[in-house]
């Protein structure tokens, strides 16, 4: 029998409408904003031609010509999708270029390519650690290293960031001389929020020393470090001495994907363990043909490399004179650093009234009262364009009283 008084049911999905609530409320809603053209210097954004400082495409290569010309051959010569997972029907002869060139490209003795650099760390850290192994983490790594630390479910030991007394504090305590126990080390190698560079050799020496594998997520690093872009590892002459580096095809590779770079005998027991490379499907033919591309051009010329840094440069000094803060940035990861979340929102809300796309990023990307701006430099920006940037970075400063 029903009740006289039923209860009324509760709105199941009401913790949603709260937590929207108070993202809003506290300047922590993300707004996602419409592209409609290709990736440069400038795009059109919501019906607006705006200045683009928000963009991963270091090098230029989302919209470049060799790229799309690979990408529309590969169409051609074998279709659209890999229709399966690589063990199944996968794998093309274009994968296997294209790992082969990875890995003459970092310098290593093999190289595996995922459907995206979080794919390559959720299949790498649980395939080398387990529930009785150690992981020692940067306190400020990637979110795809953390879940592929938790996949791993093995204790997770955090390090202070980019602090190797730290790290090896942390060592002696739980995993001194003589253990049995597996270790895994892992850092970005530079960090996407800050744009600072791990001290890489010092974290080397502690992991041979105490006899634990060490990871690199080098997802802005390749492009950008090193000789023609090799990354962080080439930056520091770590060659040979890092076990394993995850990294983007997204990023300053300009298409989609991702990859894991190192020892022969890791990378063949991924190909046997890692779930993503197990059971998702490949990247389709006209990604990995687009990366290929990207790769001959980094071998044959570093122009691209270096006129990033030069617009990297030019763009910090005049950022810095100008009155603003860019944090401990190394790379041309620029935070201007605002503070309060709702500032951030509000500064980035004027920006794009005056012609620049640049978003603001807040909690919990980045910690309580870090909220910033971060701009990112591509070699496709001229200096006018970066002028124009910086003037009306230092309008809405101004307006803001924040300069």
């Amino acid at each position: 029998m029903c009740p006289d008084n039923p209860i009324p049911p509760i709105d199941k999905l009401q913790f949603i409408a709260d937590e929207r609530a108070r993202l809003e409320r506290e300047g922590l809603l993300i707004s996602i904003r419409t592209i409609e053209s290709p990736q440069g210097a400038w795009i059109q954004v919501d019906g607006k031609r705006v200045l683009n400082l928000c963009s991963n495409n270091y090098l230029g290569f989302a919209n470049h010509p060799s790229l799309k010309t690979a990408a529309q051959k590969a169409i051609d010569e074998f279709g659209v999708g890999p229709a399966a997972v690589r063990t199944i029907a996968g794998t093309t002869v274009l994968h296997t270029k294209l790992e082969e060139q990875l890995a003459r490209f970092k310098g290593v003795e093999a190289a595996i390519s995922f459907q995206s650099g979080f794919n390559a760390n959720v299949a790498t850290i649980p395939a080398l650690v387990g529930k009785d192994d150690l992981i020692f983490s940067d306190e400020l790594n990637h979110a795809s290293i953390i879940d592929g630390c938790r996949l791993a479910a093995a204790p997770i030991i955090r390090f202070e960031h980019c602090n190797p007394a730290s790290l090896e504090l942390k060592l002696r305590e739980h995993h001194p001389a003589g253990s049995n126990r597996r270790a895994l080390v892992i850092t970005d190698g530079v960090f996407s929020m800050d744009g600072d560079i791990a001290p890489l050799a010092a974290l080397v020496e502690l992991a041979e020393r105490f006899n634990a594998m060490i990871m690199v997520d080098d997802a802005h690093g390749e492009g950008v470090l090193g000789k023609g872009g090799r990354g962080a590892v080439d930056h520091f002459k770590m060659h040979g001495r890092v076990d394993v580096e995850i990294g983007t095809l997204s990023k300053a590779f300009g298409v989609v994907g991702g990859f894991v770079a190192g020892k022969r005998i890791i990378i063949d027991h991924l190909r046997q363990k890692g779930r993503p490379f197990l059971f998702s499907s490949a990247l389709t033919p006209a990604d990995v043909a687009a990366c290929s591309a990207a790769v001959d051009i980094l071998e044959s010329s570093d122009d691209l490399v270096r006129k990033l840094w030069s617009n990297t440069r030019y763009f910090k000094s005049r950022m810095q004179a100008a009155g603003f803060d860019t944090g401990r940035s190394e790379t041309p990861i620029t935070p201007v650093m605002l503070g309060e979340a709702k500032t951030a929102q509000q500064f980035s809300r004027r920006l794009f009234e005056e012609g620049v796309f640049a978003m603001a990023i807040g909690f919990p990307t980045v910690p309580m009262g870090k909220a910033r701006i971060r701009v990112m430099i591509s070699a496709t920006h001229e200096e006018k364009d970066l002028d124009y940037g910086i003037e009306k970075f230092a309008q809405v400063g101004r307006e803001l009283k924040l300069i």
